[in-house]
Order: structure tokens, then C-alpha cells, then sequence
């Protein structure tokens, strides 16, 4: 059972990614569409980790009316992420920046667009990669620090397929800067075993998608507890590659695939607000359920800072186990 928040093991712990987010874990809330809006980002931020908010399904006047609640509601760090293939993309910058928005993570798209841009605003920047050939863009265009992400991961994800237990050892292998392991991150052990491969921290998505404070509706949040294994799947690689459950939605995604239809006629069956359809107003079967493999593992509802206390509370557990050996 999760320990409250305020009884956590107290620890000295501090690393690269810590200090840099000035944050108590090492445990990052990924910025999920229709999930992360400000309750999910200032509780995950209260309970001592980075709380994120999804930018990549709002209009500029929501984002604004979303940071502005997260301001109100925590005092400690939060983030914004931020995927570049937004259109109105401009707009949620000057929000971010007139809004003194401290750490933006950035995603689907080139690290050298807005890199500069931001850090000349004294903004911490971070970049979501699938592979080192990006990551050592990402270096090199001056972000702060990458999330790696494997192909375990759900939401839009890499066409290379390589997954986080062997993503994270090749990044720390070529990279100066710190590092976040995503995909398939569930508990303590996954935090322990990413800083074992070589990540100073870890992102995740599903586990806090279908907690209390997302706000999922609550058919896609009982979709997840019940999903088993082999229920995901990576679809759409012609277009932007997908990790999402399998409904009906998936199945006429893969009759087409099947049949090599044209990235037109793929466009015209997604259309628009599928995500917003399924994870949002709980479309079970129309819409598009975007989550990872590690849905598998998720069986209830906690509170964020029920995740965090139990991620954090199992990672010292078993380091100390380890350690007798």
C-alpha cells in the first residue's frame, strides 16, 4: 500500500536533473494530451516532482488559463510541454514567456527552432528524443537535458522501434548532458533499473494518466485498468507513429495499413479530435486511446502523490535489498 505523501523516507538525494528543476524525486509527469491540464501538473509538482502541462491540446487561451490555475495552486517548479508540430505554436511561446515559465519540455520537431529562443528568456529546456542521431541534435542545438523515450511508450513515439532498456545505455554513452528515461516506467524498480542504464531520472506517462487528478474521462481511465498485455500497439508509421489500444478505431487503422492504403485516405479516417474523442469524452471504441505498453500493470486509481510516495518509497527499498549482495 502507497505510504501518504508526508510520510516518504526522507533520503539526501540529489542529482544533475534535481537540481536543475530544483525538485525533491528524480520522477518527471509526462505532458500528455487531454490528460495534463493544471491539476495533474500542480499536484505532481506539490508531492515533489516535476508536473508537466500538455500543451499539444490546448488553444493559446487555454494554455494561458491553465498556467495561471498551476501558479495558483503550487508554489513549486512546473513545466510546459510542448510539441513543435502545434500550429499556433508561436502564440503558446508568448504565453510561456509572459508568464515567467520556468522549464518547457519540447517534442516532435527540430530542438534548434526554439531552443535559443527560450533559453534567452532563462527558460530550462528539455527535448524528447527516440534515438541518439536526435539526442545529439538536441545536444548540440543547447537544451538543458533529453528525455530519451522508448518504444514502449505510448502517445506519438520513434519509427526505430528501440526501447528504453537499450535507448538509455547508448544515450548515456554519447552525451554530456542529463538524461530521462521514458517508456514502459511503472514503479521504483523502473526508476532504480533506468539509473542503473544510465538516466538521472525518469518520465512517466501512463500510471499518472489514469490517477485522480488527470483529466481523462473516467471510461478511458477504467479502459486502462483493465488492458492486459499485447493490448497496445504502434500504428500509423506512415503518417506519425502511435502506441494506442486496441478498438475498433485500431482495427480499421490496420485493414488499411494492410492493404497499403495512401496516407490521404489514413488522414481522412483519423480526421480531427480522435484523441479528444476517446481519451477526453471517452469514446471507447471511435477513439483513439493513446497509451503504453505498461498499462498492463496499472490495476487502480491513486492520487499523484500515492504514485510518487510508492515509486519513491519501493526505489529505496529495493536499492537497499541490492545492496546486500
Amino acid at each position: 500500500m502507497s505510504l501518504p505523501v508526508e510520510k516518504i523516507q526522507l533520503s539526501p538525494f540529489r542529482n544533475q536533473i534535481t537540481d536543475l528543476f530544483n525538485i525533491s524525486y528524480p520522477i518527471v509527469q509526462a505532458g500528455m494530451v487531454w490528460c495534463s491540464g493544471w491539476r495533474l501538473a500542480s499536484a505532481v509538482s506539490n508531492a515533489g516532482g516535476l508536473g508537466l502541462i500538455g500543451a499539444g491540446s490546448m488553444h493559446p487561451e487555454t494554455l494561458l488559463e491553465h498556467i495561471r490555475k498551476t501558479k495558483a495552486a503550487t508554489e513549486k517548479p512546473f513545466g510546459v510541454n510542448l510539441p513543435q508540430l502545434y500550429p499556433e505554436i508561436d502564440k503558446h511561446i508568448d504565453s510561456i514567456i509572459k508568464e515567467n515559465v520556468s522549464i518547457v519540455f519540447t517534442s516532435a520537431g527540430n530542438p534548434s527552432t526554439w531552443t535559443k529562443t527560450l533559453k534567452e528568456n532563462g527558460i530550462t529546456v528539455v527535448h524528447v528524443v527516440s534515438s541518439v542521431r536526435f539526442a545529439l541534435k538536441a545536444q548540440e542545438a543547447g537544451v538543458d537535458a533529453i528525455v530519451g523515450e522508448g518504444f514502449e511508450a505510448g502517445g506519438h513515439n520513434g519509427r526505430e522501434e528501440t526501447t528504453t532498456f537499450c535507448l538509455i545505455p547508448m544515450l548515456k554513452k554519447e552525451l554530456s548532458i542529463p538524461i530521462i528515461a521514458a517508456g514502459g516506467i511503472y514503479s521504483g524498480r523502473s526508476l532504480l533499473a533506468a539509473m542503473a542504464l544510465g538516466a538521472d531520472a525518469v518520465q512517466i506517462g501512463t500510471r499518472f494518466a489514469a490517477c485522480t487528478e488527470s483529466s481523462a474521462h473516467q471510461h478511458f481511465k477504467n479502459k486502462i485498468f483493465e488492458t492486459k498485455e499485447g493490448e497496445t500497439e504502434l500504428v500509423l508509421k506512415q503518417l506519425t507513429p502511435v502506441r494506442i489500444m486496441k478498438n475498433a478505431l485500431y482495427h480499421q487503422i490496420k485493414e488499411l495499413e494492410n492493404v497499403g492504403t495512401s496516407k490521404e485516405e489514413l488522414r481522412m479516417l483519423l480526421g480531427k479530435g480522435r484523441s479528444k474523442l476517446g481519451i477526453f469524452e471517452g469514446n471507447l471504441e471511435e477513439g483513439e486511446l493513446e497509451i503504453g505498453q505498461i498499462a498492463a500493470m496499472v490495476k487502480k486509481q491513486e492520487t499523484s502523490a500515492e504514485i510518487i510516495s510508492d515509486i519513491w518509497n519501493e526505489y529505496l527499498t529495493i536499492k537497499k535489498e541490492l545492496l546486500k549482495f
